[in-house]
Formats: C-alpha cells, structure tokens, sequence
C-alpha cells in the first residue's frame, strides 16, 4: 500500500530528485538554481539524482541547445545517472498510456484553433486564467459522436483534452500531495480546466508525458520552480487517474534580474555560457545563487 502524500514510512526512502530541461535554448542561472537545488538534495540524503531531456516541442527543441546544456551542467559538477531519458524516444509509451484514457471516456478531440478559442472568449466578455493562460471555454466539449467522427473522417486536425469533470467524478474531489514550501495542498485541477493531453504534433503533451516520467524513474522529490505551482494541482489528478505515485514537491522561488523579472531563454536571460566566456567558475555561480544548500 503506498502512503499518503506528506506521509513517512518507517522504512528507509531513498531520495531521487531531478532536473528536466528542453533543449530549446541555452541554460541561465535560473536552471542552474534549479539543477544545483535537485543536486545538492540527493547528495546530502545519499540519494539519485536523475537528468530527463523534455524534447517534444519538435519545432523549438535542438540538439546543439541538448549537447550546450550537457556541457553546461558537467561544469557546474553535476553528475548523473545514464542513459539520459529523452522524451522524443518514448513517444509510442505515451501513445499507449493516452489511448487507454480515451477508452475511459476521459478525452475528447478539441478541433478549436487558437483564434477559436480567443474569438469564444471574447464574445463570452473573458475567461478565467490558469497558469498556462486563459482557461478552455469548452467549445468541443459537448459535441455528439457522430459529428466528432464526422469531422474526423473529414481530415479535420484535433487535439485531444481531458474532461476535467468526468476525470474529478473518478479519481475523486479529495487528492492530497505536499509541497516542502507550502505544506500538504488539497489538488484543484480545475485551476487548468480541460488542458490538452494529446497535442495534433506530436501526440502527447508536457502533463502527460512528465507524469509518466517521473513514475518511471522513480522519482520521490520533485523539485522545480514555483511557475510550474499550479501545474502539480493537475499532475497530482493524472496520477490518481492513472494509479501512479505521488512524490513530494519542492517548489522553490524565481531567480529573478535586477529589475525583479523572473529569468527566462525568450528574454535572452544571462546564460551559463556567457559566464563561462568570462572566466566566471561554478564556485561563483553558486555564490551568486546563494547555494550553499
């Protein structure tokens, strides 16, 4: 039987933690926090320390980002378990996993573009927002069987959700997991509503393909940063639907610029590689980071 989120067993637990970047651009200090973070927890606990590539984003990831931030992490003195777990090679595992959910009724196809969905919102005066942005307004949530396989059949592209309320009415309104941070948290998976677990691309999603992970690897701490707070509510249902473990949760602060703005690879944030250039050793990025965990 497995314990209750937060819950200790007498028995010794080793701890595995990890780091999961996307190679779609280079690493800054924010990663490097993240990394070092995850890092330093497994060796003080004579723990695992796991390193999973998240490369489905086909269009954005790249191998020369995967093999800078390889070579980026070795200089930090971080060292880790081989093989390397790339999403990109697990992609029929994921398939398998979301064929069985939409056995189950908990998906349906979402033939909504973007511009549909912000068009619906804006005659509907707005939406409430989630973290990833503005929530799903359920446009094909309710569509008969016979117009879905209609437009199926008509070459229409589609992605496929979770029906967010069939999914809560299985797994049950009462999901618990712990955040090391903010305590044991009650799983409110309606703050991302009808998410996409199966995107028209690639046929999986980040929630989807992260959780499977993380059981797979047998990851007992999660430690990544607080942007991703209200992602673990949603996580912790798909776990419950899908009868995997829970970890713990560590989600840490923001590194943030001079300015107060949270480091990121789209506002070209101060990278390892630029401090490397100027001679800067690991030593001082984790002065910097005030790493001395």
């Amino acid at each position: 039987m497995r314990a209750a989120a937060g819950d200790r067993s007498e028995m010794s637990i080793t701890i595995v933690t990890r780091f999961a970047p996307s190679p779609t651009g280079l690493l800054h200090l924010g990663h490097a926090y993240s990394a070092l973070l995850a890092f330093d927890e497994a060796q003080r606990d004579g723990g695992r320390f796991v390193l999973r590539i998240e490369d489905i984003d086909f269009t954005r990831c790249r191998k020369d980002f995967e093999e800078a931030l390889l070579e980026d992490l070795a200089w930090l003195g971080l060292t880790w378990e081989l093989p390397v777990r790339r999403q990109s090679e697990h992609l029929a595992e994921y398939s398998v996993v979301a064929n069985g959910l939409k056995a189950r009724g908990l998906l349906y196809p979402c033939f909504c573009t973007r511009k549909d969905i912000l068009r619906e919102i804006e005659s509907a005066g707005g939406a409430p927002h989630g973290s990833e942005g503005p929530l799903y307004p359920g446009l094909c949530r309710d569509l008969s069987e016979d117009e879905r396989q209609t437009r199926i059949a008509a070459g229409e592209s589609f992605a496929m959700r979770l029906h967010l309320d069939r999914a809560v009415a299985e797994a049950g309104n009462h999901l618990e997991w712990c955040d090391l941070v903010k305590g044991v948290q009650l799983a409110q998976p309606e703050l991302l509503g009808d998410v996409v677990l199966v995107r028209k691309d690639i046929g999986c999603s980040y929630h989807l393909a992260v959780v499977l992970d993380d059981a797979l690897q047998g990851i007992t701490r999660v430690t990544r940063g607080e942007d991703l707070f209200e992602a673990t509510h949603l996580q912790r249902l798909l776990q419950a639907l899908l009868e995997l473990p829970t970890p713990e949760y560590h989600h840490h602060s923001l590194i943030c610029d001079d300015t107060g703005k949270r480091l990121a690879k789209r506002d070209e944030a101060e990278t390892l590689r630029s401090l490397r250039v100027r001679s800067e050793s690991p030593t001082d990025v984790r002065s910097r980071l005030g790493c001395s965990f």
